[in-house]
């Protein structure tokens, strides 16, 4: 992290307010007596453009859900799992799976939410009910559910960014949404499809964000029997990351998470929230 520098009446500010401005990758974050207050639109501005000058002539190599520079486990010397549940918002994606959420406070389940900001807007209060919770860690699903590209590349019929800036505010606006509704800045994020580009995980870690994804795929998007999601959650190895959903709940997640589970800690495994430094 390194100390931002002004010159002018920009630095005179600073000094008189009694603030330090540090910057985290190429954004500035304001802090005082750590507490948390809003970043000027002047230094937001400047280190977005500052971000689209240094990759809006990058050209991607990769593409895909295991690009270089994506998380897709963490690293434990216990037998432990992250179970982490993708909220996707849209037409067809606001709903809650109330069975689920349910089963995972009565067994004291520490679970990750990725939540996307069109399914805050629509569940806002549940939203804040489950930050308030500290079996929930909130993170960050993205603005609008789309790929993360610089170039307009789509997965699984959704087309993604199409460039440096929509990248950045596909991650940023969400964050700050975040942030504001319960005084938190999540630090992960994974893309709606959970694709990317090289070039968009690169801007992510300029942004000071870990991108995340999984080595277990829970319920395909929702679309497993509660038999299949039982199955993929009973290969768990240590450290693994279980991608599963908790905004659909006709599919057949919540009854197989309530199966698997019991089967998993009687083999001696345990759940986990993901923390910045342990990712892989």
């Amino acid at each position: 992290m390194t100390i931002v520098k002004q010159t002018g009446f920009i630095l005179i500010f600073f000094i008189l307010i009694g603030c330090q401005v540090q910057q985290a990758g190429n954004l500035s974050l304001l802090n005082e007596s750590n507490a948390k207050r809003p970043v000027p639109s002047f230094l937001v501005e400047n280190g977005k453009e500052q971000l689209i000058a240094k990759y809006e002539n990058k050209t991607p190599s990769e593409f895909g859900e295991n690009v270089a520079g994506v998380y897709t486990h963490f690293s434990s010397s216990k037998k432990e799992i992250a179970l982490t549940f993708d909220a996707c918002g849209g037409s067809h994606g606001n709903g809650v799976d109330e069975a689920l959420i349910a089963f995972l406070k009565e067994n004291k389940l520490p679970s990750t939410l990725f939540i996307n900001s069109r399914w805050i807007d629509q569940n806002t209060a549940l939203f804040q009910e489950l930050a308030r919770d500290p079996l929930f860690q909130i993170e960050n699903h993205g603005t609008h559910h789309k790929p993360l590209s610089v170039n307009g590349e789509s997965a699984w019929g959704i087309t993604g960014t199409t460039s440096v800036k929509e990248v950045i505010e596909e991650m940023k606006e969400n964050q700050k949404k975040i942030e504001g509704l319960t005084g938190e800045t999540p630090t992960l994020s994974r893309s709606g499809t959970a694709y990317y580009d090289d070039v968009a995980v690169q801007i992510a870690k300029d942004l000071g964000i870990q991108v995340v994804n999984y080595t277990i795929l829970g319920d395909a998007g929702a679309t497993y029997t509660a038999q299949q999601v039982n199955k993929a959650l009973l290969q768990a190895q240590p450290g693994d990351i279980a991608l599963l959903h908790m905004n659909q709940p006709t599919s057949g997640t919540a009854e197989g998470v309530k199966k698997a589970i019991p089967s998993l800690q009687i083999k001696g495994y345990t759940f986990v929230q993901l923390h910045f430094q342990n990712l892989q």
